[in-house]
């Protein structure tokens, strides 16, 4: 097999969760093919065990902490693994959404989803992603068949008949809500106002109380995204900060328009000299979600303890 399939398991028990995964993974082993398994702990518990003494050839990554924020599973979690075995037809069994999630997580993991099929067309691998549909809301389930081009169930595989990838990113690029509490700002025209972005950034840190190596986090995250709009937003723009339960959530706003939907979650070429920020920016931070209209864009991103 040569070519990308990107599969969409849905999945009403633990029963029918391990007869949908165990097959596929031992099927990749078989045939000697690499294999991840990157879902949320209790079902990678169950796949362990199903497997048995096979589970010593899987690798295993809790997505819970993995893909806590959906930006990291396409560079930090699927294209690693994929790079890591050139010459091979990876099979990787991915769960990023779950009931937990929280709303915003939600749309920053269906627009994940929906990415997966720009990121790897073209690649050698099968990534298999289940969705439980005994406790997702509906709208997880419909925008499923919208973001995998081939659906699974009871052993049953079909096209779906309404896969449209990018009408799912557009359905999730709204105006972000409101922060919910006081907000700190300082706009920016210059790289001279980084230094005092980086001293503003640490002052609510500390307010918010967060950890002195999470203000580090922080720091470099504004650094990188106030860079990213002097050089190519129009050079002015207006950092936001304020305290969330249990950490500092921010933004940076300009007058640009992000037109690239793969920005921040593909390494760059390695003969690049950039390309990176926004890829830095997700793997620091807890959770990054964007909006971006015909000549403003909001990249929101939040910070834990």
């Amino acid at each position: 097999m040569t070519r990308f399939v990107h599969e969409g398991l849905f999945y009403g028990d633990p029963a029918a969760y391990l007869a949908g995964t165990v097959p596929f993974l031992e099927a990749a082993l078989s045939a000697g093919q690499p294999a991840l398994v990157a879902v949320p702990p209790e079902n990678l518990a169950r796949i362990r065990t199903a497997l048995g003494p096979a589970a010593d050839r899987v690798r295993f990554a809790d997505m819970t902490v993995a893909g806590r924020n959906p930006g990291r599973i396409i560079p930090w979690v699927l294209h690693a693994f994929i790079a890591e075995h050139p010459g091979t037809h990876p099979r990787i069994i991915g769960e990023p959404i779950w009931a937990e999630r929280t709303t915003q997580e939600y749309a920053a993991a269906a627009q994940h989803e929906a990415l997966i099929n720009a990121a790897f067309a073209g690649r050698s691998a099968t990534i298999l992603c289940p969705y439980d549909t005994g406790r997702l809301g509906l709208r997880a389930l419909i925008e499923a068949e919208g973001t995998h081009p081939v659906l699974v169930r009871d052993g049953h595989r079909w096209a779906s008949p309404v896969y449209a990838p990018f009408d799912i990113v557009a359905a999730h690029n709204r105006p972000l809500p409101p922060p919910d509490g006081p907000v700190a700002s300082r706009r920016f025209d210059d790289v001279a106002a980084l230094a005092d972005l980086r001293r503003f950034a640490v002052a609510q840190a500390l307010r918010a109380g967060l950890p002195e190596h999470r203000i580090a986090d922080l720091e470099i995250a504004v650094t990188e995204l106030a860079t990213n709009t002097l050089l190519h937003s129009g050079g002015a723009g207006v950092v936001r900060l304020w305290p969330t339960p249990g950490g500092l959530a921010g933004e940076v706003a300009d007058h640009g328009r992000l037109t690239d939907a793969l920005a921040g979650r593909l390494p760059p070429a390695d003969n690049s000299s950039g390309g990176r920020g926004l890829l830095i920016v997700n793997h620091l931070c807890d959770l990054v979600r964007i909006h971006t209209g015909p000549d403003t864009s909001c990249i929101r991103f939040h910070i834990y303890g």
